[in-house]
Formats: C-alpha cells, sequence, structure tokens
C-alpha cells in the first residue's frame, strides 16, 4: 500500500502494471474494478482512462519501448500477501 498526501488530503493508492510485449502497451491501473471508461488521447502515444466522476482510472503508454528503458521498469515485484 503506498499512501500520498496531496493538498492536505491522503490518498491510498494501488497501482497494477501490465506491459504487452506484442502491442508495445505499458497499461497503468490505479483501480482494479470494473469501470466503463473513456479513453482520452493527451498525446500521441499517451492515453488517459477516465472514469465515473472525472476520475482517471488508468494510463495507457503506446509504443513504451520507444519512451521507457523497460528494463529498469519492469519486472515489478510487489510482495504477495497469505
Amino acid at each position: 500500500m503506498n499512501v500520498y498526501s496531496l493538498g492536505g488530503r491522503c490518498y491510498d493508492i494501488r497501482m497494477i502494471i501490465f506491459y504487452d510485449t506484442v502491442a508495445d502497451l505499458l497499461s497503468l491501473r490505479f483501480d482494479d474494478r470494473r469501470h466503463e471508461v473513456v479513453n482520452k488521447r493527451v498525446s500521441d502515444d499517451v492515453v488517459l482512462d477516465v472514469g465515473e466522476n472525472d476520475k482517471i482510472v488508468g494510463i495507457e503508454i503506446l509504443d513504451a519501448s520507444t519512451h521507457l528503458d523497460l528494463a529498469k521498469v519492469l519486472p515489478v515485484e510487489r510482495p504477495v500477501s497469505a
């Protein structure tokens, strides 16, 4: 669990990171519940997944290997709780 403070409010952020090697797509999900989302392209290679109440529930980075050194980003390991 990561807790961040912004403007005096605390947020518990859980992130799921997925990389599709075929599509070269890095997907960051901030909420693992199912949402109906609107995709908002903010640049040629970045798409925001916007859910209810204009909440950003995910970010997709297209052509991720051209923007990031994936060897430094992946794999992401996290502890498994019993």
